[in-house]
């Protein structure tokens, strides 16, 4: 890979980046195309973010930010302007520098969701989702189906105020939309979504009684360190139909691409170069 005083970094943000898989997308991708950006993670922790974000800002280089775990929300108050999307989720993941300096935040978990969901023959209009874990990319995912036309949605979160302001966040962009909060049982519903961390480390307990799926429920995940968590693998085996954290990321790739001013293209085209093994 290489490396000269023309290239242009996009950061990406996190902490930890042991399991961060877009730079072996992006860069494959940008190489076969020659254009000179490179993706590089770079690890910062929650106490350091918001003195950080502003400085790196000041690179001359900088295409922009990918925003991950756990900075999304954080994230939402540090640019000078928010997407709608990202205003309902009250978090967002890309950060794009504007021609007078100033900052515009948007966020693309719950699109790339969405689309991957609906490429797999799932419906969105009229059905129930239960979102477990109100966070950036929950929030994100939240907004995002309730554009695409779910009827119902049921928000759980360990914090009742998180779950509690993203229902306000919704209700004021979608007053019909019926919200219940703080009820993770999974049963009765169309879409069940694990938007929590749990998954990410071996032993971790699962985010909800998976006894109660019931079958056909389409499940989906948002941890990508690992390609089918314990969640995942316990819903096909109670024959629910599945989508991985993985797909969401090549879903969203493209339209991240697009706020850069970066060559576009289709995840499958980024699943051909990616180095990364699902």
């Amino acid at each position: 890979m290489l490396i000269s005083g023309k290239t242009r970094l996009i950061a990406h943000l996190g902490w930890p980046t042991e399991s961060f898989k877009a730079p072996m997308i992006y860069n494959p991708w940008f190489a076969a195309q020659n254009v000179d950006v490179k993706v590089v993670p770079m690890g910062v922790q929650p106490d350091a973010f918001a003195g950080f974000v502003p400085a790196l800002f000041q690179m001359t280089n900088l295409v922009g930010a990918l925003v991950t775990m756990p900075h999304k929300v954080v994230t939402a108050s540090l640019v000078d302007t928010l997407s709608p999307t990202a205003a309902i989720a009250g978090a967002c993941n890309a950060i794009r520098r504007e021609q007078d300096g100033s900052l515009t935040g948007d966020m693309f978990d719950g699109e790339g969701f969405v689309l991957g969901i609906r490429r797999k023959g799932f419906r969105a209009e009229g059905a129930s989702a239960l979102i477990v874990g109100c966070g950036g990319v929950g929030s994100a995912i939240a907004a995002s189906l309730a554009a695409a036309g779910v009827a119902r949605l049921a928000l759980f979160d360990t914090r009742h105020e998180t779950a509690q302001a993203l229902a306000m966040r919704l209700l004021r962009h979608y007053p019909a939309l019926d919200i219940t909060l703080m009820n993770n049982d999974p049963a009765g519903h169309d879409l069940v979504v694990n938007a929590t961390p749990m998954g990410m480390k071996e032993g971790d307990p699962l985010p909800m009684d998976v006894s109660r799926l019931t079958p056909g429920t389409f499940v989906g995940e948002v941890v990508m360190s690992q390609t089918w968590t314990p969640f995942l693998q316990a819903a096909m085996a109670r024959d629910c139909p599945v989508q991985r954290g993985t797909d969401m990321l090549f879903e969203m790739i493209p339209a991240y691409l697009r706020f850069f001013g970066l060559p576009v293209t289709t995840p499958e085209q980024l699943r051909e170069l990616a180095e990364i093994r699902e």
